[in-house]
């Protein structure tokens, strides 16, 4: 899942990012309301972390302006006000939620897998199946056969981008942009360093590729 943070405290900003990625997200940082706007009107992102405080547009004005537009991403303020009055006018203005600061990365990380899991089912974390294979989104829990296959935090987002189109084929790029992030500079290799983990741990032929054009997940028999 894709996450953008939208923080001037770059520090902060910094610190979450790499706090998220390690949970397996795929995260990019903009210190800036103007830039924060464009930049989750153009790219579909899971959710968006909103200062309020911001240069170039507060975070009233970029929720409200999103919202105008249509775009029902979910919105989690962040802020180093504290009152009644600060919350209800974050939460009119569109946001799913509220956080003061300072406040836990805990309690931040809690909020945000509450959000992903609200938007994806309604309540419910999301379950994908391929054939024999079971995905629980929620858990970030892996089955195969009724028996847990234990993987890290990327292997499961690239396998998650695999089974999400199962049967089809998904290419380095598209599994680049999902599962790493939009600044991500690094060799496209490491794509296949973490299928080949996949293979190792869930059987061979599960994973095919596709000469030139990428990777396609076979339901197992």
């Amino acid at each position: 899942m894709r996450l953008l943070i939208v923080e001037d405290e770059k520090r902060l900003a910094l610190s979450l990012a790499k706090g998220l990625t390690a949970e397996g997200y795929a995260v990019d940082v903009v210190h800036d309301g103007l830039e924060g706007l464009h930049r989750a009107s153009e790219s579909p992102y899971d959710l968006v972390v909103l200062d309020i405080m911001l240069p170039g547009m507060n975070g009233y004005r970029v929720c409200s302006a999103l919202r105008a537009a249509g775009n029902d991403v979910p919105i989690l303020m962040l802020t180093a006000k504290d009152g009644e009055y600060d919350e209800a006018e974050g939460l009119d203005t569109g946001a799913d939620d509220y956080l003061t600061k300072p406040f836990s990365y805990v309690v931040l990380v809690a909020r945000i897998k509450a959000l992903l899991r609200r938007r994806n089912t309604g309540g419910g974390a999301p379950v994908i199946t391929v054939g024999e294979l079971r995905l629980d989104t929620g858990a970030r829990r892996v089955e195969r056969d009724g028996a847990e296959v234990p993987l890290t935090a990327k292997e499961f987002a690239v396998l998650e981008q695999l089974a999400l189109r199962a049967g089809e084929v998904v290419s380095k790029g598209q599994i680049l942009e999902h599962v790493w992030d939009f600044a991500y500079e690094g060799d496209p290799n490491i794509v296949e360093v973490y299928v080949s983990a996949l293979r190792r741990k869930l059987g061979a032929g599960l994973i095919r590729t596709v000469r030139g054009a990428g990777y396609r997940l076979e339901a197992p028999r």
